[in-house]
């Protein structure tokens, strides 16, 4: 008598929020508390921030998997990362095993979890859990709508050359700068151009321990920390004031 193979399992790819791990939803602690193995990225040095965010709610019993990226701005060793990746989940995959990949903020967006769709799609099935993004973290720690009846809200990274970002910012009322980092003044010096600026709010680390939140116009830091957003306005709505 032969033994049936297992069941395929499901890639799962669970959104884990900003930084507080008390927003990740319901569905995503019910999964990550039964899920048998646990996928994530680490960066260079072993920081694995999903993990920190999740830790609290994995089944304790969880295979983990550490997943080291590169952070190079060549998007060949990353690709050739993904591939690494993509076959260790696929082994457990293929034995049965579900696995869930943790994705800071949300999966979908600007998330490392589609290199993984391309690749294990057309072998296992793949079901996503939405998480909060660090966009609508920002616009909740300083209280304030990321945009108002019919304006027009831009999300720009901030990697962007100022002759693409400039014509993207004087057609918007609203935006939010994403990925900021090393490129802060020089955004901070195109939203003075694009008269964005004195209504300009950045917000570090939202939802964690470590959040800040300053007034464009007030920042004098000398870190410039990759997980920062700035939210800016240029519209008629009376919210558009800074915090």
């Amino acid at each position: 008598m032969t033994t049936p193979l297992p069941s395929i399992g499901t890639l799962h790819l669970v959104g884990v929020g900003p930084g507080d791990p008390e927003l990740l939803t319901l569905k995503a602690v019910r999964l990550l508390g039964t899920t048998p193995v646990v996928a994530y990225p680490t960066t260079g040095d072993g920081a694995a921030l999903a993990l920190e965010i999740a830790r609290q709610h994995l089944n304790p019993g969880a295979t983990h998997v550490g997943i080291a990226l590169p952070m190079a701005v060549e998007r060949g060793p990353a690709q050739a990362a993904y591939d690494t990746v993509a076959a260790d989940i696929l082994t457990h995959l293929r034995a049965g095993r579900d696995v869930a990949y943790l994705c800071e903020g949300d999966p979908l967006f600007y998330g490392s979890a589609m290199y993984l769709v391309a690749r294990i799609g057309p072998e296992a099935p793949i079901a996503v859990v939405p998480g909060i993004t660090s966009l609508t973290a920002a616009a909740a720690a300083i209280a304030r709508p990321l945009a108002a009846r019919n304006e027009l809200l831009k999300i720009l990274p901030a990697p962007l050359s100022d002759d693409e970002l400039r014509p993207e910012l004087e057609a918007a009322p609203a935006a939010a700068i994403i990925k900021v980092g090393r490129h802060f003044d020089r955004i901070r010096a195109l939203l003075g151009e694009t008269g964005h600026a004195a209504n300009a709010v950045v917000v570090e680390h939202a939802t964690s321990a470590k959040q800040r939140i300053t007034r464009l116009a007030d920042f004098a830091h000398d870190e410039r920390p990759y997980f920062s957003t700035i939210l800016c306005y240029r519209g008629a709505e009376a919210w558009g004031s800074p915090t």
